[in-house]
């Protein structure tokens, strides 16, 4: 009996390395497809860049060329030259230290935009697909009238509620994007739900909020992370969008979306106003999508790269 229980414990506990293995492997094989597939490794390394830049003018402004927010009524619409690369808008200031320091609010708004919608809209999905019944009835109800309204519409609506700026625009582009993530994680949740892990968690009397978080969400995370990052480059075009509209950050702060619309009746007279802050907005949010294609790529064992 004594030899059993040893033989037994053995073979749980040279199980455990086993397990280990299988997770780095799996790891190991996502990042070497990322790696291989050209277009995504490319995209990463562009937003690794623009993340280096956003953080090094947040922490060392002084590093910028000139100053983003100097007025040179002398240098108004100066085109692109040696001494202004990017050349100066219809107030003289240096368009290219502006583009530099926006990068800080676009990828924020990015990051702490899809923070909010992984954060609610995980939570609501994953108690709507593991519950079922009226609870699963109710808030997915709310998510298709939320998904029947154009995101840009609504994001629109909410800042008309909750007014201009940019920690507004954080919310209504984070409470835009919320059906989103609710509506995957549940179908992933009714996917997993049913194996026995699940089935021997409920066995032992773990609390429904354990067996959520612990057992079923890490078996969902892929998922949840493509959309994630998929997320940010939408978070980034709204976030464009609503300062091209005038409702996002206010003057004099710098953001992408805002020199484009400011600079947009001068498309003719100083095309290099629209144009420069248009390619920071469509190479950022092209790498994020190409950066979510080679995710999403790399997870699928039929179009991962070997």
């Amino acid at each position: 009996m004594l030899d059993q229980k040893k033989t037994t414990s053995d073979t749980s506990i040279a199980a455990l390395p086993t397990v280990v293995q299988k997770s780095e492997s799996l790891w190991n094989d996502v990042w070497y497809s990322l790696s291989h597939n050209t277009a995504a490794f490319i995209s990463f390394i562009f937003i690794i860049l623009v993340a280096l830049i956003a953080l090094f003018t947040a922490v060392f402004p002084q590093v910028l060329p000139y100053d983003p927010y100097a007025q040179d009524l002398t240098q108004s619409f100066a085109a692109p030259s040696a001494v202004h690369w990017f050349g100066c808008d219809q107030q003289g200031r240096d368009i290219f230290s502006r583009i530099l320091i926006g990068s800080q609010i676009s990828l924020s708004v990015g990051l702490l935009s899809v923070a909010i919608s992984l954060i609610v809209g995980v939570t609501l999905g994953a108690i709507a697909g593991y519950k079922g019944g009226k609870i699963d009835t109710l808030i997915m109800r709310m998510m298709d009238i939320m998904l029947a309204v154009p995101s840009i519409l609504l994001a629109i609506t909410f800042m008309a509620a909750l007014g201009k700026g940019i920690d507004k625009a954080i919310i209504a582009i984070g409470l835009v994007s919320i059906p989103e993530y609710a509506r995957i994680v549940r179908s992933q949740i009714l996917a997993v739900k049913s194996n026995d892990f699940v089935a021997a968690a409920q066995i032992i009397g773990d609390f429904d909020a354990k067996i959520i978080f612990r057992h079923i969400l890490p078996n969902v995370a892929p998922s949840i992370i493509v959309r994630a990052t998929l997320g940010i480059s939408s978070a980034i075009l709204d976030a464009a969008a609503l300062g091209f509209l005038g409702l996002g950050v206010q003057p004099p702060q710098a953001e992408w979306g805002d020199m484009l619309g400011r600079g947009r009746n001068y498309i003719f007279q100083a095309p290099h106003v629209m144009i420069y802050p248009g390619f920071a907005i469509t190479f950022t949010v092209l790498a994020f999508n190409l950066l979510g294609d080679g995710i999403r790529d790399a997870f699928d064992p039929k179009s991962r790269r070997r």
